[in-house]
Order: C-alpha cells, then structure tokens, then sequence
C-alpha cells in the first residue's frame, strides 16, 4: 500500500452498511455474493477471494449530481468529461453565520475555470439528527452569479446545495446544472484547504442514464 502524502486531503465521507445520508431515502445495504470460506472450493489451495454486493441509491455519502438528475437529456455520469472533475483550481468559501450564501460572497471575484467549494462546517453534524435542520445552502442569486462568473463545479459540506425547507423548490441545482456545473454534496474536511492554490478532483463511475453517485473527492494542496 502506498503512503499516504500530506499534500492529499480527503473530502468525502466514508459510506458504510446502514449509512443515513439524506433522511428518507434508504440506507444502503452490503451483502456477500461469495464469502472467503465459500470461494476457497474455487481456488487453488491458499487462496481466497471476498465478492460483495452493495445496494444502494446514489445520493449515499459525498455524491456528484449530474444534469441528468435534474434534466431529462442532460448530461448523464457517463457523459462527463474528466476534464470538469479532475485537478480543477479550488476557491474555498466560507460561511459561518447566515444559512444562505449569497450573490454578494462571489461578486467581483475571478472564478473562471474553478471548483467553488463552500465551507460551511455543516460536515460537523453528518449523520446526526442535527444535521437535517437549519443547514446551510446557496441561494438562487448566488447560483446565478457563479454561472455567470463561468464556474466549472460547485461543492457544498451540507445538507444540500439548496434550501431543504423551501417547500420543495430548488433554484440552486436548476441553475447550475441548467449551465452543465456539477454539483458536489456533503463534502467534508474544507477546514483543511486554503482559499485559493489547491486543486479539487471528484469522479463518479461511467454510468449511463444515471444522473447522481459517489465519489472519492480530495484535494491536492499547493
């Protein structure tokens, strides 16, 4: 196994059997499809192998939302290039004490190009009951102004991108994922980016006519 470097830090929660990542939507299951005991009829002596399935729906831990979650006929997981998800310029954000973010928090900043990554410290509840209420997210100015300012990815460390408690609507992700921004949710660990020189990955697997799934995001500092 290679050593880990500090110069990697890891933004994704960690997914286990019985996760509840986002209250109401199911937990996802582990089952063995072939234990270590069951597949040593199959191999030479010594030899073993654990094959397991793992159910679940793609809103489990730190997930990517694609236009296809959104949008019939928008970019599905398969149709991403790597070039919006990988070694982009992180902005770092941070957000303390209103629940909204807004226009205001990016006005006039040169965002072209980058992953906008808003630290908001929610991470902290992850898992909790506390987590559900109150969290923060970006308002539908503030949308605007990062599409307009031509961001590539927007990540959060909440909830959701959006206001939960809005009765349902979500202008955040129709804006972003309107222009073909990826939306990363429940990331964690920003506390431990600068504001500006690191690099932000997130890569979800090619799958087709899917819109929303897992991936291990990290940043690479300076």
């Amino acid at each position: 196994m290679l050593a880990p470097t500090s110069r990697l830090v890891e933004l994704s929660h960690e997914i286990s059997a019985g996760l509840v990542t986002y209250p109401g939507l199911p937990a996802p299951v582990i089952t063995p499809h072939l234990s270590r005991a069951e597949s040593r009829s199959h191999y030479a002596a010594g030899t073993e192998f654990a094959l397991d399935t793992i159910t679940m729906i793609g809103n489990t831990g730190t997930y990517l939302d694609s236009p296809f979650h959104r949008y019939q006929g928008g970019a599905d997981l398969a149709a991403l290039p790597l070039e919006i998800l990988v070694d982009l310029p992180a902005r770092l954000f941070h957000q303390s004490f209103e629940r909204g973010i807004g226009a205001e928090a990016f006005t006039g900043q040169d965002l072209a190009g980058t992953a906008v990554l808003l630290h908001t410290g929610w991470d902290r509840h992850f898992g909790t009951s506390a987590y559900v209420a109150g969290a923060p997210f970006l308002t539908e100015a503030g949308a605007q102004v990062l599409v307009a300012a031509g961001v590539t990815l927007v990540g959060i460390d909440s909830l959701n991108i959006d206001d939960t408690e809005s009765g349902g609507t979500r202008p955040a992700h129709s804006i972003l994922l309107a222009a073909g921004i990826p939306v990363v949710e429940h990331l964690t660990g920003l506390g431990g980016l600068p504001d500006r020189g690191a690099s932000f990955s997130a890569v979800p697997p090619r799958v087709r006519d899917f819109g929303t799934f897992p991936v291990r995001a990290y940043a690479r500092l300076p």
